[in-house]
């Protein structure tokens, strides 16, 4: 169709690549059901317009590096809160086995973030994070700012957990930036840390 990028998918259909997400650009619209405070509800992820988006996929409920990072997000979710974020953990399991994991776990009872459930994969396969052959997502994490653009992507093999305070720095980096026009942040930037704002004095300078 006129005036929508397309692609290829395994040389037997097209795709428009407005449904997946890319880092600079809206996200897409994907409704969705979610097990939260006890309740099953249905989002969008436009409902999070406004806030900033933390995206956290991970591969499946009652498993063993999960509910580490599941718990470590838990445990900093007040800190993201506080700087205006809303968490959403995503992966393939039904709302059911969400409920059940958290009846279960300990570690997954500290949660009271909204789990999402995506059975038919659709986030999955819109982010980017599907393992075809497996049928589970990696573990991806998608920074999304108030406007619904894709600002920050981290993508990691399922054997390798991921660091919450990283996560929480990565953020406020992307919150200067965006609060603070022309301005960028160095490596391993921390908030009251020297920003720079590039131009040629910079040039060779660094």
């Amino acid at each position: 169709m006129e005036g929508k990028e397309k692609n290829e998918c395994s040389g037997m259909c097209e795709v428009d690549m407005h449904m997946f997400a890319q880092i600079g650009h809206e996200i897409p619209e994907i409704e969705a059901e979610a097990f939260h405070n006890e309740e099953i509800k249905k989002i969008k992820l436009s409902d999070y317009r406004g806030k900033w988006l933390i995206l956290f996929f991970y591969p499946a409920d009652f498993t063993f590096v999960c509910p580490t990072e599941l718990e470590e997000m838990a445990n900093h979710y007040g800190e993201f809160q506080k700087l205006g974020a809303e968490v959403l953990s995503v992966s393939g399991d039904t709302v059911f086995v969400h409920k059940a994991w958290h009846d279960t776990s300990e570690a997954i009872k500290k949660i009271t973030f909204p789990m999402v459930a995506d059975p038919r994969r659709d986030l999955c396969v819109a982010f980017g994070t599907l393992i075809e052959e497996e049928g589970l997502s990696l573990r991806g994490t998608f920074v999304v700012d108030p406007d619904g653009i894709l600002r920050i992507v981290e993508m990691n093999d399922n054997s390798v957990g991921r660091n919450a305070k990283e996560l929480l720095r990565k953020l406020q980096a992307a919150q200067f930036v965006r609060e603070h026009n022309g301005n960028v942040c160095p490596a391993s930037w921390e908030p009251g840390d020297e920003t720079l704002k590039p131009g040629l004095d910079l040039v060779g300078k660094i």
